[in-house]
């Protein structure tokens, strides 16, 4: 998740939207209108899909995903086809798809000289609402003396980054590694760093990426330590330890995401499990089936995705170049789709 501060909503919350939901417009469209849609690999997709739609709790869904079992790799476009319409959602806004990965950390379990910035665990005080600040957090005392570190890292700047993306894993001294995800926050708003060098003159809207604001930090220590307080918002982690090495993070969905198969969408629009056909355009165009089963604080609006590149430095590159328009439609069950529209069509 953009970049992304992860959320957990509930299950298939299309119809808990917010105002701004209730305004969008939705329009049926036909598979012929979804560009580039009898090459993608449907099966890759299905497997996805099959991933979390056990969770659903609708019963629309969990038929579905019932039937979705009986199906081979190699019938599953008919499977979404037989099912299935899609749905293009707007809101008035232009789409937008961005890029999230799990990051990799170097740390240990201990504080070193050289391992001395913590990941904390969510203080119980903090789940009551608006807490502390994240300059309150770390450059008071408040979290000391109170075992909450899971791990400790060598990197403030690389810290930072693994708050907005929610999850990552941190890379220990004896070749071993540990998985950390999200457990909360502090209740503040989000606040890019990115727009405030922008609103400051710094760097033009077109140069802001991750490796950009990386750079800047850490040329310039004492203004990049002040910068990254301009973001009030904290993220606590919890270390999660069931997830396979293999397997890709934890999404919204407290189920693994699959690299340039999973997304972050709004569920305010999006049903999390819910198939996204993605039409990315820019440098390098994407025509994909997607399984939206993540969210983000940054990620809002009907047309307003993050795209799953996987875990390390090369996705995360991959990641945070990606600020392409395109177009997202949501593939609904039938009476689902159909019910959405207005009495008069």
């Amino acid at each position: 998740m953009i970049a992304t501060l992860r959320s957990l909503f509930l299950v298939g919350a299309m119809t808990a939207a917010s105002a701004a939901g209730a305004e969008a417009t939705r329009s049926i469209l036909s598979f012929d209108d979804l560009q580039g849609w009898a090459e993608d690999d449907h099966g890759a997709a299905l497997s996805v899909f099959l991933n979390t739609c056990g969770d659903l709790k609708d019963p629309d869904w969990r038929a579905l995903c019932g039937v979705a079992g009986t199906y081979e790799a190699d019938a599953a476009r008919a499977f979404f086809e037989l099912f299935f319409r899609p749905v293009l959602v707007e809101d008035g806004k232009d789409a937008l798809f961005t890029g999230y990965f799990e990051p990799e950390l170097d740390g240990a379990r201990s504080r070193t000289d050289r391992f001395k910035y913590p990941i904390y665990k969510m203080p119980p005080e903090a789940r009551d609402g608006p807490w502390l600040s994240r300059r309150e957090i770390l450059t008071g005392d408040v979290m000391q003396g109170r075992g909450l570190e899971i791990a400790w890292v060598d990197d403030p700047v690389e810290l930072f980054f693994l708050q907005i993306q929610g999850s990552g894993r941190v890379r220990l001294p004896d070749g071993g590694a540990l998985r950390v995800g999200y457990g909360g926050a502090n209740g503040h708003p989000y606040r890019s760093i990115g727009v405030e060098l922008v609103r400051r003159g710094i760097l033009g809207a077109h140069e802001v990426s991750a490796q950009m604001i990386r750079a800047w930090v850490r040329k310039n220590p004492e203004a990049g330590a002040e910068l990254l307080f301009h973001n009030p918002s904290y993220v606590f982690f919890r270390e999660v330890s069931r997830v396979a090495p293999e397997l890709g993070p934890l999404g919204a969905m407290n189920r693994s995401i699959t690299t340039m198969r999973s997304i972050a969408a709004d569920p305010a629009y999006t049903p999390l499990g819910a198939p996204v056909w993605v039409e990315k355009d820019g440098k390098k165009p994407m025509r994909r089936l997607m399984i939206a089963q993540d969210t983000g604080a940054a990620i809002k609006g009907a047309q307003r995705a993050d795209i799953f590149f996987g875990t390390g430095d090369e996705a995360g590159q991959a990641a945070g170049r990606l600020k392409d328009p395109g177009r997202m439609v949501v593939l609904l069950p039938i009476q689902r789709a159909y019910a959405l529209l207005p009495d008069e069509f």
